[in-house]
């Protein structure tokens, strides 16, 4: 009876061992699909822009680039003007998007006077929604303010980021939290002070 008893108790051993196994693992695969669920889902939460302000020394203009999640686009144009807004196929409402846009960056000289962008376009483009404004550069430009405040005023966490190129090295400004407006300094970093 004793070994009938172990013999069984061994044989269930295995078994007992797969199914607790099993479980661990199926409680494992659930615990995994949850957290890439719930990342995927936050990943759709960021709401981030990013901006390219480009000295082009060839046309001497300031050409700044607008680059929005296409996805965010389309929600913040149905908050902003109508619920049925389309920014994938109605221009007007493409249009009505880019002036807003327009509306909520600045590129002020050193002295805090602003120079006049304008606006040259917009395009989709896969994931993206593009605005694109330029300006002549001034002959004298020690340094330049940015206000780029837009789809923040819809989205307290939107974080714009914007690159400054084609001024020595590339400079990155960061809008977010109750960052307003930032400045870029563009003096002389070679001059002779011993």
């Amino acid at each position: 009876m004793t070994s009938k008893l172990s013999l069984a108790r061994l044989l269930q051993g295995p078994q007992a061992l797969f199914a607790s196994v099993s479980g661990l693992v199926i409680v494992a695969a659930l615990f995994v699909s949850t957290m890439s669920f719930s990342t995927t889902a936050q990943a759709h939460q960021i709401k981030a822009a990013i901006t390219t302000v480009l000295f082009n020394p060839r046309t001497e203009n300031i050409e700044v680039m607008h680059r929005f999640n296409l996805h965010d686009a389309e929600h913040a144009v149905k908050a902003l003007f109508d619920k049925h807004a389309d920014i994938m196929d109605d221009v007007k409402t493409q249009k009505q998007f880019a002036v807003y846009v327009a509306k909520h960056f600045a590129i002020l000289n050193a002295a805090g006077e602003p120079l006049q962008l304008a606006d040259v376009g917009f395009e989709v483009e896969g994931k993206h929604f593009w605005v694109y404004q330029e300006t002549a550069e001034p002959p004298v430009l020690e340094g330049i303010k940015i206000r780029h405040d837009a789809l923040r005023d819809l989205w307290p966490k939107q974080v714009n980021t914007l690159n400054i190129e084609g001024k020595g090295d590339i400079k990155t400004l960061t809008f977010a939290d109750s960052v307003n407006l930032l400045e870029v300094s563009f003096k002389s970093q070679g001059s002779d002070h011993h």
